[in-house]
């Protein structure tokens, strides 16, 4: 039935976008690929058990609600990896099947990754794809039946660096194209970062930076860290945060189904209720 729903409510996405073997749709960022990469967008992704590497062809793979819960409010989910994969079920689909259970539509991120080995990208190239995918799903905003007025940003790790980039520093173009598309805002209305990486912490944030919600496990000793600087800087500017620091745990968790420890495996009921508080979930 989820196969007919999306056919019947996007009848003009049919002809350009690929469908993907769980009945979601598959949409390149540009075109005609990445501007200034176009030659490599016919090149095959690799991907086995939890990763997806080789992203030549950056793209939002869409994941809609029920229409009877679907409340308006969207998320671009940016996966984790480090730059070198695209934790693809982890942090991409299994957030994104969360959020269509509580009426949020997700769109997950396959950005470009740099520190591949002999990858021909640099690290401006991942925040070209997230700064164009948050234009791109305004720019489709009716299609999808969502609301650009509650279009958020989640990020795991390395994808919660995607996620500040874009939250961080939406003032900023980072173009690589100059279309339509490219004059609207990138800004979100709102953050999600879990355990992210360093680079996402900015040197200061702008007093209208997006509310964050936060969270990591404080033995993560990668990701834990960028947690306190960024509060700190959230209190300064006068910007809306909530962290959650857990105490067990570590890097990776994901939505906490694997952990043992209760707090972890609960850990996106905390999300749903920040959500709820700030009014992201009306219909």
């Amino acid at each position: 039935m989820k196969r007919i729903f999306v056919l019947l409510i996007t009848p003009a996405i049919i002809a350009t976008n690929v469908f993907a073997q769980d009945s979601t749709i598959i949409i390149p960022l540009w075109k005609n690929g990445a501007p200034g990469f176009e030659k490599l967008k016919d090149e095959p992704e690799m991907a086995k058990d939890w990763w997806v590497r080789n992203i030549n062809n950056p793209s939002i793979t869409v994941y809609l609600p029920p229409k009877e819960i679907a409340t308006g409010a969207a998320v671009v989910i940016c996966p984790g990896g480090g730059f070198l994969n695209i934790v693809y079920n982890g942090e991409g689909k299994a957030p994104a099947e969360f959020f269509n259970k509580i009426g949020v539509a997700a769109f997950v991120l396959k950005y470009r990754l740099f520190r591949m080995e002999n990858s021909p990208y640099k690290e401006e190239n991942p925040k070209q794809d997230i700064f164009r995918a948050m234009r791109l799903i305004k720019s489709r905003a009716k299609e999808f039946n969502i609301d650009t007025s509650r279009l958020g940003v989640m990020g795991f790790s390395a994808g919660g660096e995607v996620a500040g980039w874009v939250s961080y520093r939406y003032k900023e173009n980072h173009l690589a194209s100059n279309d339509a598309i490219d004059k609207l805002s990138a800004r979100p209305s709102f953050q999600i970062l879990i355990y992210p990486g360093p680079l996402a912490v900015p040197d200061s944030v702008y007093t209208d930076a997006p509310p964050t919600f936060m969270l990591a496990a404080n033995g993560d000793d990668c990701c834990s860290e960028p947690l306190i600087k960024l509060v700190q800087m959230h209190r300064k500017s006068k910007v809306p945060v909530e962290m959650h620091l857990y105490e067990k745990g570590a890097h990776a968790f994901n939505m906490g189904t694997r952990s043992e420890f209760i707090t972890l495996k609960t850990w996106p009921q905390r999300m749903a209720d920040w959500m709820t508080d700030n009014g992201w979930l009306k219909k």
